[in-house]
């Protein structure tokens, strides 16, 4: 099987032949994926921000954005327009070169693993993965970090529904468990 985020002509018609889809433009696609660090120590180091930003861009081969907070929630001791996370979006080659990144280095160093949860897919057709640590990424260096931190990723598709994503991912190589 290929490994790669870009559908080959037999994996658009191997998802039209399963999922009974007349027209080629019905086939799903992945439009973008959205990397995410929350850093919720942010309030009381102020260096949490930029060493996360400087980890996500590494891991992405983009610069991060700083995300802000929308609402106070004083429990949290979190401000409206604090900062309090770090995210990159990609698309076109460097999403490619992720997704391909992923699937062949990343998921197969996670420890004990037995394949990603179907409820991972959500209803709109798009795949939510969550990683405890950060070091499984090629790109960090275990000495270099200040704090081990989780990180988000989510795949956007084109599918409509939970089915037709799962089919989508399953073909670009996403091991999921098996029932």
């Amino acid at each position: 099987m290929q490994h790669s985020a870009v559908l080959t002509q037999e994996q658009k018609k191997k998802i039209m032949d399963e999922m009974k889809f007349d027209n080629p433009m019905m086939v799903p696609k992945i439009e973008k994926v959205v990397l995410n660090i929350g850093v919720g120590e942010a309030t009381v180091n102020k260096n949490a921000i930029a060493n996360a930003q400087e980890q996500l861009t590494l891991i992405a081969g983009q610069k991060a954005v700083v995300t802000l907070a929308k609402k106070s929630i004083s429990t949290f001791k979190i401000r409206k327009g604090f900062p309090n996370g770090v995210k990159v979006t990609l698309r076109g080659k460097k999403m490619h070169t992720f997704l391909d990144k992923l699937i062949r280095i990343v998921i197969p160093r996670i420890k004990d693993f037995r394949g990603i949860n179907h409820s991972a897919v959500d209803p709109g057709g798009n795949l939510n993965l969550g990683f405890s640590e950060q070091t499984i990424f090629p790109e960090i260096e275990y000495d270099k970090i200040d704090k081990i931190r989780g990180l988000q990723v989510t795949i956007v598709s084109s599918a409509r529904d939970r089915d037709t994503g799962k089919k989508l991912f399953e073909i670009i190589g996403i091991p999921f468990k098996k029932d």
